[in-house]
């Protein structure tokens, strides 16, 4: 397995076709939007140039990770001679599975068509498709280039083979992968977003403050990061996206978005990419403070 194709430019994209192309991988990073493309290689540049400050990578490392990655405007083009696609596009139920009958009719018959998902179901997307055996989940954590940790998700038609391909794969990436059934939110999300949304009906209740709730449980629970300023980095946008899978994949109120989240997310305020969540963020910054909506609360 030489040549991976990554569809999506943005935060998950690039540091999947950042990760590859440093251990060597070629890969095609595919994106409609010609300028989302540039900022991506821009990004991965950066992030690189971090590596070497920190002595991780080398300037001769740095230049080959970046001349293993071309992209590409058009999926047709970009994914012909590929052995893996990684589908990184926005958690959209219909956008993926449009995605998924173009992966099938353009990529080779031998391909691995993947996604990076953090909770649609892969049997569903698998479905649109004429090779169910060759499709499997591959959800990496953000950032990508850092975390360790590959949830692999086997869809109800998912081989053997596939299965074992992608954990051999991830493990030449120095990921951990873990192998896990194909239900609603899989584990990683299962558990951690009915966190966030506790953390979130916590805030809205008025039981205490974005500051305090995210202190308790980084010292409390020695969590590196609380809830809330979590929820904030992955996108609240996202992380209702999320919810509202689990709540219709299961049927169980406990799984409802809370009404704050909802009302956050329709005003624009999706966290960190839009400057304003629980915390306001502004560039070049490192400081968080809470937003004003919450200052009193």
């Amino acid at each position: 397995m030489k040549q991976i194709a990554v569809i999506g430019s943005g935060t998950m994209g690039n540091g999947i076709a950042h990760t590859f192309a440093q251990f060597n991988y070629k890969v095609n990073l595919v994106d409609i939007n010609q300028p989302a493309l540039d900022k991506a290689i821009q990004t991965i540049t950066k992030n690189l140039d971090r590596q070497v400050a920190k002595g991780t990578l080398t300037e001769d490392q740095k230049a080959a990770t970046l001349n293993h990655i071309t992209t590409y405007t058009s999926i047709k083009d970009g994914v012909q001679s590929a052995d893996l696609i990684v589908e990184a596009a926005t958690e959209n139920i219909d956008l993926k599975l449009n995605i998924f009958k173009d992966l099938d009719a353009y990529a080779p018959a031998h391909a691995i068509l993947a996604s990076n998902t953090s909770s649609i179901s892969i049997t569903q997307i698998a479905s649109v498709t004429g090779r169910g055996d060759k499709v499997i989940g591959m959800h990496f954590m953000n950032p990508v280039p850092v975390m360790k940790l590959v949830e692999v998700i086997r869809g109800y038609a998912t081989s053997e083979e596939t299965t074992g391909t992608i954990m051999s794969l991830s493990q030449s990436l120095e990921k951990v992968p873990v192998e896990v059934n194909d239900y609603p939110g899989f584990v990683a999300n299962r558990i951690l977003m009915p966190m966030i949304n506790e953390a979130i009906y916590t805030l809205y209740e008025g039981v205490a403050g974005v500051h305090e709730i995210d202190t308790v449980m980084k010292l409390g629970m020695a969590h590196p990061m609380g809830p809330l300023q979590l929820a904030d980095f992955i996108g609240l946008d996202v992380c209702l996206a999320i919810l509202k899978v689990l709540h219709d994949g299961f049927g169980n109120p406990k799984y409802a978005p809370c009404p704050l989240l909802v009302n956050m997310v329709t005003a624009g305020k999706k966290g960190a990419k839009s400057g304003e969540g629980f915390y306001k963020y502004t560039p070049g910054s490192k400081e968080f403070v809470v937003s004003d909506k919450f200052k009193n609360s």
